[in-house]
C-alpha cells in the first residue's frame, strides 16, 4: 500500500473521523474538518507538519483579521473582496500563502452566519484544531522503506560489481567489448534510491542522521570516479604494449569487483601499496608508448586509492 494507494486510505480514515469527531460536538460547518484533513496530509511526516503549520496560522490570521474587517466595515461582498486583496500580500510577506484557501473557507464561515461573536469563533477553532489534529495522527503512520532500500542497495552492488569486472577485463584483455550500459543504468537506481531515502529522511523527525543517504552519496562520488576511468582504460587497453603493473591493477579491480559490499577496503588499499612500491621499483620508460601506457595506469592507481578512501571514510562515519 506504498504511494498513493496508501496515502488515499489514510486520507479517507481521517476525513471520516474529522466529521465523526465534529459531529459529535454539533459544530456548524463540522464538516470542512474532512477538507482540512485531505488538504493537509502530505507524502512524509516533515512536510504534514511543515503544510499544518502554514494553513493554521493562516487560518488564525484571517480569523482574527477578517472578523475586524468584517464587524467594523459590515458583511458585505465588497468587504470580503477588500478583505481577500490586502490578505494575500500579507500571507505572502510571512510566507504561508499555502494555506490561503483553508484561510478563506474559515472567514467565508463567519461571513456566512454575519458574526463574530465568541461562540462563532470558537466553532471555527474547534474545526481547525479537529481537522490538523486528525492530520497528524493518521500521517504518524508510515510505510518502512528499509525492504526497498535494502533491495535498491543490492541493485547498486551488483553494477558496480560488473562495472569493476569489466574494468578488469579491459587491462586484461585489449580486444574486450563492452558497451557500458551498467553505468547508465547505476545511476538511474542511484535516483530512484535517493528519492525513496528522502522520503524515508523525512519520515523521521528526530533522527539527525540517515546512514543510507550518506552510503548513495558515497556512491554517487564513486560513480563519478568510475566514469572518468572509463576513457583512460580505453587508451590503456588500445595499447598493445604488455606492462607488469596492467596485470597488476587488473587483479585490484578484479579484486574490488568481488568486494563491492563491503565496508572493509584494508586488504584492497594494500594491494594498491604493493603497485605503488613496483612502479618505484621498476626501470623508466623506454619509449614514448611504454611511457604514456605507465602514466595513464598511474592515473588509474590514482582514482582508485580515492574510490577506496570515499569508502573507508564512509564506513568509519557509520560506525562512530
Amino acid at each position: 500500500m506504498i504511494g498513493m494507494g496508501y496515502r488515499t486510505i489514510k486520507t479517507a480514515i481521517g476525513a471520516g473521523l474529522a466529521i465523526w469527531i465534529a459531529s459529535l460536538f454539533d459544530l456548524e460547518f463540522g464538516s470542512f474538518a474532512a477538507i482540512i484533513v485531505i488538504m493537509c496530509i502530505e507524502k512524509t511526516k516533515k512536510k504534514t507538519l511543515h503544510s499544518i503549520q502554514k494553513k493554521f496560522f493562516a487560518s488564525l490570521l484571517s480569523l482574527i483579521l477578517g472578523s475586524i474587517c468584517f464587524e467594523v466595515l459590515g458583511y458585505h461582498p465588497i468587504v470580503l473582496t477588500l478583505f481577500i486583496l490586502l490578505f494575500v500580500p500579507i500571507l505572502i510577506k510571512l510566507r504561508i500563502q499555502e494555506g490561503f484557501v483553508t484561510s478563506i473557507v474559515i472567514i467565508s464561515h463567519i461571513y456566512t452566519v454575519k458574526e463574530a461573536n465568541l461562540e462563532n469563533l470558537l466553532n471555527e477553532l474547534y474545526i481547525i484544531f479537529i481537522g490538523i489534529g486528525i492530520a497528524v495522527l493518521v500521517n504518524s503512520i508510515m510505510p518502512s522503506f528499509k525492504k526497498e532500500i535494502e533491495k535498491y542497495k543490492t541493485e547498486i552492488e551488483n553494477k558496480f560489481s560488473v562495472i569493476l569486472s569489466q574494468f578488469s577485463a579491459f587491462l586484461q584483455e585489449s580486444e574486450q567489448k563492452w558497451d557500458g550500459k551498467e553505468l547508465v543504468e547505476v545511476e538511474n537506481i542511484l535516483n530512484q534510491a535517493k528519492n525513496i531515502t528522502i522520503q524515508d529522511v523525512e519520515n523521521h523527525l528526530l533522527r539527525k542522521e540517515n546512514k543510507d543517504y550518506y552510503y548513495l552519496e558515497m556512491r554517487e562520488d564513486q560513480l563519478e570516479i568510475l566514469k572518468r576511468m572509463v576513457d583512460i582504460l580505453s587508451i590503456v587497453s588500445s595499447s598493445e604494449l604488455d606492462v607488469k603493473q596492467r596485470g597488476m591493477l587488473a587483479n585490484i579491480f578484479q579484486y574490488i569487483s568481488q568486494h563491492v559490499d563491503s565496508g572493509d577496503t584494508t586488504i584492497a588499499l594494500k594491494l594498491l601499496e604493493e603497485y605503488e612500491e613496483s612502479i618505484r621499483e621498476t626501470e623508466l620508460p623506454k619509449s614514448r608508448e611504454e611511457f604514456e601506457v605507465r602514466a595513464n595506469l598511474f592515473y588509474l592507481n590514482f582514482e582508485i586509492k580515492n574510490y577506496l578512501i570515499i569508502k573507508k571514510n564512509i564506513y568509519k562515519r557509520s560506525k562512530d
